[in-house]
């Protein structure tokens, strides 16, 4: 695995076989805040992969500390899928597993990977 991350302000990435994690630092209530902010950190500091072809799997984990914030998950995951389309993959249809998560944890953060699934055995139960 790489450990070497890519950062541009409250956004950082990194890449290793067959992934991608992107974490964004901070929460906020709306959901449309993510997708410019990060956009822009694949705009202008990301030198990594290409977009490929093939089926993903996506799993966003929004933690949070004190009470959960009021967003909708969905519109979050929206967000997301827009803003690292045409650089984690060509087009969101390709997403064929998708899970958005909200739980507790020790700081503000949302983390994004993103795997590529077309290496995996057909009818194989997906592992984490």
């Amino acid at each position: 695995m790489d450990e070497t991350w890519t950062q541009h302000g409250k956004v950082r990435a990194r890449e290793g076989d067959g992934f991608m994690e992107v974490v964004v630092d901070g929460l906020t209530t709306q959901s449309k805040y993510y997708k410019p902010l990060i956009y822009e950190f694949f705009r202008k500091a990301w030198r990594g992969s290409r977009p490929a072809w093939g089926e993903f799997s996506v799993d966003i984990v929004m933690e949070y500390v004190g009470d959960p914030p009021w967003i909708d998950l969905d519109n979050l995951a929206k967000a997301i899928l827009d803003a690292i389309k045409g650089y984690a993959f060509h087009d969101d249809a390709q997403v064929a597993r998708l899970l958005v998560e909200r739980r507790a944890g020790e700081r503000e953060a949302i983390t994004v990977t993103v795997r590529k699934m077309s290496d995996r055995a057909l009818g194989a139960p997906y592992q984490r």
